[in-house]
């Protein structure tokens, strides 16, 4: 795939709201989601699975609304794509936030197979604890 057909697929990804079906669809099997040190549930995930049950279930367990929203899209010729934007987050206490994040993607045979994060994690954590 080349930049443009990174970009979109990157794009369909966040215009779904990280919808599981959408996530399924566009993730590698083998991808590896490395997550900031100091956000909640920060390290390093091996296969959409495991994304899905020890990332996202115990994060999600925090918020009504936690979606990426991307406002700037980059792509290299080596198959990254760069996304700039804030994490759109409503707590369970309803405490609403937007947090900043930088995402770095990496595109394989079609799919994303890597994401490399950073994210305001105290702003995440302040919606989260008050």
């Amino acid at each position: 795939m080349n930049a443009p057909e990174n970009i979109a697929l990157v794009r369909h990804f966040y215009a779904s709201k990280a919808a599981p079906e959408v996530f399924q669809e566009v993730m590698d099997p083998e991808l590896v989601w490395d997550i900031t040190p100091g956000f909640p549930g920060g390290g390093v995930y091996h296969g959409p699975e495991s994304v899905g049950r020890d990332f996202f279930g115990p994060l999600l367990e925090n918020f009504d609304d936690f979606h990426p929203v991307g406002e700037e899209y980059f792509a290299d010729g080596e198959g990254h794509v760069f996304v700039l934007g804030h994490y759109h987050t409503v707590s369970k206490r309803g405490a609403t936030a937007d947090a900043r994040f930088m995402h770095i993607w990496t595109v394989r045979d079609g799919k994303l197979a890597k994401l490399q994060q950073v994210s305001d994690s105290l702003v995440v954590d302040r919606v989260i604890n008050g």
